[in-house]
C-alpha cells in the first residue's frame, strides 16, 4: 500500500487477497486506530503474484527490509542475544562469546540474556571442568591446550601434566553448555577416577569427584522446567486494549533458559500479526531452535517452517498443540506475556511522571516526547561529522540514531557544521513531519543562537 507520493506504507501477504483488503475495509469501521490511518493515507495497492507461499514470504521479508513500511511491526528491542559459539572443526576449538549468529557450520549455544549469564556458564565450565587458565603459549609441550577465548587457552587439570588425559575434540565443553549427554559425561568422569584410584593416583580421583559432585549440583539446581530435550521457542501472546504484548521463553534441553518480550501496538488480526512476528523476529541473528510454540496457527506455517530450516541448516517444526506438557509450556508464555505488559505499564507511567517534571523544569509547551541530541566532533583535525542520538517517551531508540558528513564546511567551523546538520535534519522533518519536540546541543550560547535562527527561518 502506497500513499500519493509513492511512499510504501505497508507490506503484507495473503493467499486470497480480495479476503484481506476486506479486513482492512471493515477495521476501518470497527475502531483499529493503526488501520484507520493507514487507509486515510493509502492511495494505491500494488501486487506481485508468487509461484509459492514462501516466494511470498521472502518477498514480504525483502520489501519490508527495503523500504521499511511505517505500518508494519517494528521490534523495538535495545538489547542484542549473546550466545556461545563453538566450531569443532577447528583443531583446539574455543568457546567464542558472540552477538550473531551465522550459518557457519558451527555449533551455538544460547541465547543469553545478559553477558553476566554467560560469564557464570563459562565459571562453571572452568569449575566443573578444572580449567586453568593459561596465557596463549605458556604449555608445556607435552599438554594440548583447549581455547575459550581469543589469545587464551585453558590446560587440562584432571591428571597429570606429563600425562595429560583431556576428554577428545573438546568433548567436555561441548556437552556442558548443551546439556544434552550429562549422564555420558557423568558415566566417563566416574570410570576415570575408579582408574585413577586403581593406579593409586588418590589426588587425580579425589579432583574427579569434586567434578562429579559439581556437575550433580549444577543439573539439580537447573532443573527448574523440565519438559524434554530439544531446543524451544515458545511464544505467548497477551492483548490489552490497543496493545499487543509478546513474550519469547527459550527452553533449552527442557530448561527455561530466559525470556525477551516485545510491546506491539499494530491491531491486525492476531494470526497475521503473530506470523509478520516470526518473520521480523528470526530474520535477525538470532538462535533457531528445533521447534516454535504458538499459541494460534498462521497461514503461512507450511512456509515459515521451511524458511527457518533453511536458515538453520536442519529441520524445524512449528506446532500448535491442543493437549499435553507444550500446552503447559504455552500457558507459561501467555502468563509470562501478561506480566511484561504489567512490568512495561509501570515503567510507562515513571516514565510519563519523568517527562512531565522535565517539561514543568524546562517550561515546555509539551511534552518531549521525542528527543534529538547533536554533538559535531572532528576526526583527527580533518573530517567533520556529527551525531544524533533520539529518546523516545523517556526510553533510548537506538534504531533511529544518525551518523552525518559534514559536506560544505571546512573542518575547524563548528557552528557552521552544527548549522548544516540541524538544516538537514529540520529540512527533512518539515517534508517527512516527523520533527523533534525537543533538541539538546552540545555547547553554549553560540551553538544556540545557530539553533534558534535555523528554526526561525523554518518557521
Amino acid at each position: 500500500m502506497k500513499d500519493a507520493g509513492g511512499t510504501v506504507l505497508y507490506v503484507g501477504k495473503a493467499k486470497n487477497l480480495r479476503k484481506r483488503l476486506r479486513s482492512y475495509l471493515k477495521a476501518e469501521r470497527d475502531g483499529r486506530a493503526q488501520i484507520r490511518f493507514l487507509l486515510e493515507r493509502a492511495v494505491a495497492v500494488e501486487t506481485i503474484v508468487t509461484d509459492t507461499e514462501k516466494e511470498a514470504l521472502l518477498l514480504e521479508d525483502t520489501l519490508i527490509k527495503e523500504h521499511r513500511p511505517r505500518y508494519n511491526i517494528d521490534l523495538r528491542d535495545d538489547k542484542t542475544f549473546i550466545s556461545l559459539r563453538l566450531d569443532l572443526r577447528e583443531e583446539f576449538p574455543a568457546f567464542e562469546v558472540v552477538r550473531r549468529v551465522r550459518a557457519d557450520g558451527a555449533r551455538y549455544f544460547g541465547p543469553f540474556t545478559s553477558a553476566a549469564a554467560v560469564r557464570e556458564t563459562l565459571k562453571e565450565i572452568h569449575r566443573i571442568f578444572a580449567l586453568t587458565p593459561l596465557p596463549a603459549g605458556a604449555l608445556p609441550p607435552s599438554v594440548a591446550p583447549l581455547p575459550i577465548s581469543s589469545g587464551r587457552a585453558v590446560q587440562c587439570a584432571m591428571s597429570r601434566l606429563d600425562q595429560p588425559r583431556c576428554l577428545p575434540g573438546s568433548g567436555r565443553g561441548r556437552h556442558c553448555p548443551a546439556g544434552r549427554r550429562e549422564l555420558e559425561v557423568v558415566a566417563l568422569l566416574r570410570r576415570r577416577m575408579a582408574e585413577e584410584a586403581a593406579a593409586l593416583h588418590f589426588e587425580a580421583a579425589a579432583r574427579l569427584r569434586d567434578q562429579l559432585r559439581a556437575i550433580e549440583q549444577t543439573v539439580e539446581r537447573q532443573k527448574a522446567v523440565r519438559y524434554g530435550s530439544i531446543d524451544q521457542d515458545v511464544i505467548g501472546l497477551h492483548r490489552a486494549g490497543g496493545e499487543v504484548e509478546i513474550a519469547v521463553l527459550f527452553i533449552r534441553h527442557g530448561r527455561l533458559a530466559g525470556r525477551r518480550s516485545y510491546n506491539l501496538d499494530w491491531q491486525i488480526e492476531e494470526e497475521r500479526l503473530l506470523e509478520e512476528f516470526l518473520l521480523r523476529y528470526y530474520g535477525r541473528d538470532v538462535p533457531i531452535p528445533d521447534e516454535v510454540l504458538l499459541p494460534l496457527p498462521v497461514e503461512g506455517e507450511t512456509a515459515l517452517a521451511e524458511w527457518l530450516s533453511e536458515r538453520r541448516g536442519c529441520r524445524v517444526r512449528l506446532l500448535t498443540p491442543r493437549r499435553g506438557e507444550r500446552v503447559e509450556l504455552l500457558a507459561l508464555a501467555a502468563r509470562n506475556a501478561q506480566e511484561a505488559w504489567r512490568e512495561r505499564g509501570s515503567r510507562s507511567e515513571a516514565r510519563a511522571e519523568l517527562l512531565a517534571e522535565v517539561g514543568r523544569r524546562l517550561q515546555l509547551s509539551r511534552l518531549p516526547r521525542r528527543m534529538e541530541c547533536f554533538d559535531i566532533s572532528t576526526m583527527q583535525g580533518r573530517a567533520t561529522v556529527a551525531s544524533m542520538a533520539v529518546v523516545l517517551d523517556g526510553e533510548p531508540a537506538p534504531a533511529e540514531y544518525r551518523h552525518y558528513r559534514v559536506r560544505t564546511v571546512d573542518s575547524g567551523d563548528d557552528y557552521a557544521a552544527l548549522r548544516e546538520v540541524l538544516a538537514r535534519r529540520l529540512q527533512r522533518g518539515v517534508a517527512e513531519q516527523t520533527l523533534p519536540d525537543f533538541i539538546l546541543i552540545d555547547g553554549g550560547r553560540g551553538q544556540l543562537g545557530v539553533l534558534t535562527a535555523l528554526l526561525d527561518e523554518l518557521g
